[in-house]
């Protein structure tokens, strides 16, 4: 009898202190917040944000953002409080000041996540968002630029070549983007009460949206664009206010939501530079690389296609400014600590969404691609093709390409390919892909507005770049079965082999605009110059054996050198 009223005396003490535990618990968030606004009023005015602040505990961060997003904090705090506060622990700000500081090897993966990246890596001249780089260092990309093949003007644009017709009916209310001169009584948000200071014009819409109005039936965007330019800017700079996952793909994506009402398609780092696809993997399931988006948005460009959509790599703190502003809550269930004390996920996907797959930080940070989102569907419709020269995805089955060496002719016949540019269109996109070994293109899209007489998009280029020490021929094929090319992109080519144009030279020099260094390990610039060389081989081929005016087809009117004619038949 007296043994079992200890037992119910220790039952009894368990339940009391777990009771108190709990209190503590939910004490936790207001003792701290009560602890900042004291600081707060001890040391003055804290209205600039202290670079050290950044990257807090996530009890301290759930704390401040609980009311804004409607989440519980008890699971969380129950969890991490014993990583919030160590000092330790690599999730305080003390270990980013120390990672920041360790030397070469973290200079590959430094980023801008808020103002103290401003007082370390200044903006580069043309405002994209990249490093400061010498006029010296600049010159061979200028030279390129300034070359009369980089000089085609477009022909005179109509409504019906401009995606969007911007006329006094077409209005945006700069309260989406934060514009001072809107501005609204605190507390109200009764969108009646905003009321313009100014007369509201093009000039003054969000970078992303002067983006998409000037897309055309040629192009995404200008050769020299200084709205591009702010838009990269914008990816890297803009704060994040909302993320979510992207449904369907095999691979885990994110959409990012900005202040200013941008979005961005967000690929999280899931390779190092220096690792190759391993040789049996197939393409299907290769890993998609964030730095290969980065480099095929740089290497289109240099191209002069202009068919990427902009990106740009970021370093994002995945507590503030994923976890924190998430309301996917499939999302957020996928966070864990890991035993490194490095903050994880995984999210929901068909491939390397699980713990064994988790993307982690260093200690909560992780490097990025942000490609700016293209028109809403419902504005601007967008048809999606079947690559005639798609693969099996198959382990076993091979397309019917790849057994047929006469193909291309039976492709010639088939609409939309037996007029107009897009056979050759479909030949621009093959070197582009072999230049970087990417095997994944299965569709393609097109803006349904031009009908068939338009571009082709070159979207989703996270397969390429995976290995240099490797070249596949099949993505070739098209252009070897139908001996077929532009010429203007042929004398391209031919310019970016000479010495003083060098295609992994312009490379290097280009991704230095990127916030995030070393976008490719140097054998991957020089792999490029090697398929460069042999795209050039296989033309050559086509050429002797079908003469050069059945092999490259006329785009330039009379001498480029001063005609400014169209680029696009």
């Amino acid at each position: 009898m007296i043994l079992f009223r200890k037992f119910r005396v220790l039952i009894l003490m368990v339940f009391l202190i777990a009771c108190t535990l709990h209190i503590m618990i939910d004490l936790l968030p207001k003792l701290e917040k009560r602890a900042a606004g004291a600081d707060g009023e001890e040391g003055g005015c804290q209205c600039a944000q202290h670079p050290g602040r950044e990257s807090q505990g996530w009890g301290k961060q759930r704390a401040r953002s609980a009311a804004e997003a409607g989440w519980p904090n008890k699971h969380t705090l129950r969890i991490l409080q014993d990583f919030s506060n160590e000092p330790s622990s690599n999730l305080t700000s003390h270990s980013l000041e120390k990672n920041a500081a360790s030397g070469d090897r973290a200079r590959d993966s430094r980023g801008r996540t808020g103002p103290s990246a401003k007082e370390h890596k200044p903006l580069i001249g043309d405002a994209s968002g990249g490093r400061t780089v010498s006029t010296q260092a600049l010159s061979q990309l200028s030279a390129l630029f300034e070359h009369s093949l980089y000089k085609v003007d477009l022909p005179p644009l109509t409504d019906d070549d401009t995606l969007f017709n911007v006329n006094n009916d077409f209005r945006f209310y700069p309260r989406d983007t934060g514009n001072q001169g809107w501005h609204n009584e605190e507390g109200n948000e009764d969108e009646d009460e905003f009321s313009p200071t100014s007369e509201v014009t093009a000039e003054s819409y969000p970078n992303w949206l002067r983006f998409h109005i000037g897309i055309n039936r040629y192009e995404l965007y200008p050769r020299h664009s200084t709205v591009l330019d702010a838009l990269l800017k914008d990816l890297v700079s803009q704060r994040i206010t909302s993320v979510a996952m992207k449904s369907g793909g095999t691979q885990l994506k994110l959409i990012m939501t900005f202040q200013n009402y941008g979005q961005a398609l967000f690929k999280p780092m899931k390779q190092t530079r220096e690792q190759e696809t391993p040789p049996d993997f197939f393409y299907f399931s290769d890993f998609e690389r964030h730095n290969a988006e980065i480099a095929a948005f740089h290497l289109d460009r240099i191209l002069d296609f202009r068919r990427v959509p902009p990106v740009a790599g970021r370093l994002v703190n995945m507590t503030s400014e994923i976890r924190d502003v998430t309301r996917d809550k499939k999302l957020w269930r996928t966070f864990f600590i890991s035993p490194a004390n490095n903050v994880c996920f995984y999210g929901e996907c068909s491939y390397y969404c699980s713990t064994e797959h988790a993307l982690c930080g260093k200690p909560d940070q992780i490097e990025g691609s942000l490609a700016a989102f293209l028109p809403d569907l419902n504005l601007a419709k967008r048809k999606t093709w079947r690559n005639p020269w798609r693969r099996s995805y198959h382990k076993r089955k091979k397309a019917e390409w790849e057994v047929d060496p006469d193909y291309c002719d039976e492709v010639k016949q088939t609409p939309p390919y037996d007029r107009g540019t897009r056979l050759l269109d479909i030949m621009d996109m093959t070197i582009f892909d072999f230049l970087m070994g990417n095997m994944d293109r299965h569709h393609y899209e097109t803006f349904e507005k031009f009908g068939n007489d338009t571009f082709i998009i070159h979207l989703d280029n996270g397969r390429g770049f995976g290995k240099h020490s490797h070249d596949e021929l099949s993505i070739l094929v098209p252009l070897i079965q139908c001996c077929r090319i532009k010429k203007s992109t042929y004398l391209r080519l031919q310019l970016l082999a000479k010495e003083e144009y060098q295609l992994s030279s312009l490379m290097e020099e280009s991704l230095l605009r990127d916030r995030l260094s070393l976008i490719l390990i140097q054998p991957h610039l020089l792999a490029m110059d090697r398929r460069l060389r042999l795209v050039l081989q296989g033309l050559a081929g086509c050429i002797e054996k079908e003469g050069y005016n059945n092999v490259v087809e006329e785009d330039l009117s009379g001498d480029t050198a001063t005609h400014r004619g169209p680029g696009h038949r």
